[in-house]
């Protein structure tokens, strides 16, 4: 029996980014304990490191050249599992502005 929604994330392990991918897949458990059936590390070779939902990718660190942020995760992650949810301060924008 397949527990949904399924989040992906795989990680390069030549790049040694398993600690990486662990801490994230800890934080959208946590954030995500009702609304995600399970969330699976996957091995990669290459410098992949990617998070997908179901098959779809949210995130790929080929395409935007870094990792990321653990509120922007959740934002893309949220609103694909749990579109009403508030994350709360992760859902607040950085206030931007002069001293």
């Amino acid at each position: 029996m397949s527990r949904q929604p399924r989040v992906e994330i795989e990680y390069c392990t030549q790049c040694r980014w398993l600690l990486r991918a662990g801490w994230m897949a800890q934080e959208l458990l946590t954030t995500f304990e009702a609304e995600i059936g399970e969330v699976a590390l996957v091995p990669g070779r290459g410098g992949i490191f990617e998070v997908r939902v179901n098959g779809q990718t949210v995130w790929s660190r080929g395409e935007r050249g870094r990792f990321p942020e653990m509120a922007e995760l959740k934002q893309l992650v949220r609103d694909r599992v749990a579109p009403g949810k508030d994350l709360g301060h992760s859902d607040r924008k950085p206030v931007s502005g002069g001293p």
